[in-house]
């Protein structure tokens, strides 16, 4: 079974009557609600044209193993408010010719693993302070991260972060938003500056895929029992293959591919997609 699940500030059932199979289920007074609907596809093309000037995120979601027992996500303009690389890029007076390589790294233009030791190898010569001075004044949690993680967490999921950015980061992000586990790339040094060479093998699109399925494995789980989110190109394999895949403020590409799609909201929005409601979340943020 599914239900229309929509999320976004004054959703209200009335504004998609005569679409409904049945009583709405308010998650958020004013802010998220499930509402049966009976012609699935049908009703959701027909309420997002009902709510296309209304900012809301209206998808189609499966009410079977809704709540997931895993969640792999993407760490860069994701969990986080920025692409670190193009920051890094930014500490060396680059980041106009690496944030533009990185951007079409993320539609799908580029080939990831090729286009990360392309970027990296521009910042050989980078002072290894520059990491610090980046995570301390550019890097911030994206709102709802600590919610969403804390949440999971309470409910018995395991969450893992999983990036194609660097381990200095994923690690000090991880441990802030309160992940169980991490997975970045190493940027390599000769113990003051950058080498301007990355670590093989790069962990990129495949590696994000083998990540999902070494932790469902791991953890006896089905993969209809998983959450991926991400934004770019290379998260696209991982959230086609878990149960539920989210395209997350997303590159066109990811989210015109993906089963659901979040645009207007914070990542609190994920939780509601799993059918929490807001006596059910642990506000941490």
């Amino acid at each position: 079974m599914f239900v229309l699940n929509v999320i976004g500030k004054g959703a209200a059932p009335d504004i998609f009557r005569g679409l409904d199979n049945g009583p709405a289920t308010i998650l958020s007074p004013g802010h998220a609600f499930d509402l049966p609907v009976a012609n699935e596809v049908a009703a959701l093309t027909e309420a997002r044209e009902r709510a296309q000037d209304f900012g809301l995120d209206i998808n189609l979601v499966s009410t079977v193993k809704r709540r997931k027992k895993l969640l792999l996500s993407d760490m860069d303009s994701t969990i986080i408010n920025v692409e670190c690389l193009d920051e890094l890029a930014d500490m060396a007076g680059l980041k106009p010719q690496i944030a533009a390589i990185t951007e079409r790294a993320m539609r799908g233009e580029l080939e990831f693993e090729a286009a990360l030791t392309e970027r990296v190898g521009l910042l050989k010569g980078l002072k290894l302070d520059a990491l610090e001075r980046t995570y301390a004044e550019r890097v911030r949690l994206n709102p709802g991260a600590k919610s969403l993680i804390a949440t999971m967490r309470a409910h018995g999921a395991h969450t893992m972060l999983v990036s194609g950015g660097f381990g200095y980061f994923t690690q000090r992000v991880a441990e802030a938003a309160g992940f169980h586990t991490e997975r970045g790339n190493t940027l390599l040094d000769d113990g003051t500056h950058l080498t301007g060479e990355v670590s093989t093998p790069i962990l990129g699109r495949e590696a994000k895929v083998k990540a999902l399925e070494e932790a469902v494995e791991a953890l006896k789980i089905e993969f209809a029992e998983t959450l991926a989110v991400g934004d770019g190109a290379n998260d696209l394999a991982m959230i086609q293959k878990a149960g539920l895949g989210v395209a997350y403020h997303a590159k066109p590409v990811v989210a015109a591919a993906a089963d659901v799609a979040i645009q207007h909201n914070d990542l609190t929005a994920l939780l509601y997609l799993q059918g929490y409601s807001d006596s059910e979340i642990v506000r941490s943020d």
